[in-house]
C-alpha cells in the first residue's frame, strides 16, 4: 500500500506579486526552491494563510536571490502581495516516511530556519 507523506515545505512565504495574464503556476526564487528540496516543475499545494484559499499548481523558477513568490494565472486571484503562503510537496512511499525538509521564511522571504 502506498501512503502519502510530507516531503518539503516552505512556511510563511510572502507573495511579492500576482500576474493573472501569465499562463499559470507559482514562481518562486530558485534559491528557495533548492533550500526546500523542491524541483522546478513539481506539483505543489499552496495554502494562503491570510484568506484560507488552497490551490494546486506547479513550480517555475524565479531569479536566484530575488526572493520573489508570484501567483500566476488563475492563482493570481487567490492572493495578493503581502499574503503569507504555505507551499507543500508530498511523496508516495510504501516504506517509511521521508525526512521532510521544512524552511521558514521571514517577511522578506529570507530563510530563518530549516529542519
Amino acid at each position: 500500500m502506498l501512503r502519502r507523506f510530507l516531503l518539503s515545505k516552505i512556511h510563511r512565504a510572502a507573495v511579492t506579486d500576482t500576474n493573472a495574464d501569465y499562463e499559470g503556476s507559482l514562481t518562486v526564487d530558485e534559491d528557495l526552491i533548492d533550500a526546500a528540496g523542491m524541483v522546478v516543475g513539481e506539483i505543489v499545494y499552496v495554502f494562503n494563510i491570510n484568506n484560507g484559499e488552497r490551490i494546486e499548481t506547479y513550480l517555475i523558477a524565479g531569479a536566484r536571490g530575488s526572493r520573489e513568490v508570484v501567483l500566476n494565472g488563475a492563482a493570481a486571484h487567490k492572493g495578493a502581495p503581502g499574503d503569507r503562503l504555505i507551499i507543500l510537496t508530498y511523496a508516495l512511499t510504501d516504506g517509511s516516511p521521508p525526512n521532510a525538509t521544512v524552511i521558514v521564511l521571514d517577511e522578506n522571504n529570507n530563510v530563518v530556519s530549516r529542519r
